[in-house]
């Protein structure tokens, strides 16, 4: 099972390497790292990199597809080398998945439309632009595709795949040995739970509101 996760400039890291910590214990994954170019892919910071082991042409087919978001994702929606290898890939795969804001790369791909699907609360709007059904679920499930909403949730996206791919006893035990059992010291992870004044000025200052 070849699990293909996507990384282009700027992307988010904990989008890509949070389901990759989940997904590559699935039982005969292979989880490669694919991008336009290989060799070193810097994160949104530009001090961390990740390194693409193959290029989008070298993995055609791959049975998962993760892609992750990030700042960098906005410079992608017109990318047709990206998007058109999404389309590919998608046509084989046996899950098409997103993190954040990559969902919008599924959505500007025209792999979503008509889907529920999430994305990163600030980016939730930016999907029905594309004919999916936005919806501010923390993992959604529609058919073969699985999108998270923001950054942290990739973890939740991927118990809930590998669920799903190797049964729920084998998920439980990589959540036990990756000691997920998030006690987060506030309860501000979600708009809906944040105070006003925390949320507004992000939303104020959100790059969506510019595409």
């Amino acid at each position: 099972m070849q699990i293909a996760i996507v990384l282009f400039d700027r992307f988010t890291a904990l989008d890509a390497v949070g389901p990759y910590e989940i997904l590559s214990r699935a039982p005969g994954a292979e989880t490669v790292f694919v991008a336009e170019r290989t060799g070193p892919v810097r994160d949104e910071s530009g001090r961390l990199a990740l390194t693409a082991d193959r290029t989008l042409d070298e993995v055609p087919r791959p049975d998962i597809v993760v892609t992750p978001g990030g700042p960098g994702q906005s410079a992608r929606m017109t990318d047709a080398t990206l998007l058109d290898w999404l389309r590919t890939a998608d046509a084989t795969s046996t899950w098409t998945t997103s993190v954040c804001s990559g969902s919008l790369l599924l959505a500007a791909a025209g792999l979503l439309r008509g889907r529920r699907a999430t994305s990163h609360w600030l980016a939730l709007d930016q999907l029905t632009r594309f004919g999916a059904e936005s919806t501010g679920e923390r993992v959604v499930t529609d058919g073969k595709y699985v999108t998270a909403a923001g950054v942290s949730s990739g973890i939740d996206m991927g118990l809930t795949l590998l669920g799903r791919i190797a049964g729920d006893d084998h998920a439980r035990a990589v959540q036990l040995m990756v000691e997920y059992d998030p006690q987060p010291p506030y309860d501000a992870g979600s708009p809906a739970k944040a105070p006003a004044h925390l949320v507004e000025p992000l939303r104020a200052r959100s790059r969506f509101l510019l595409t």
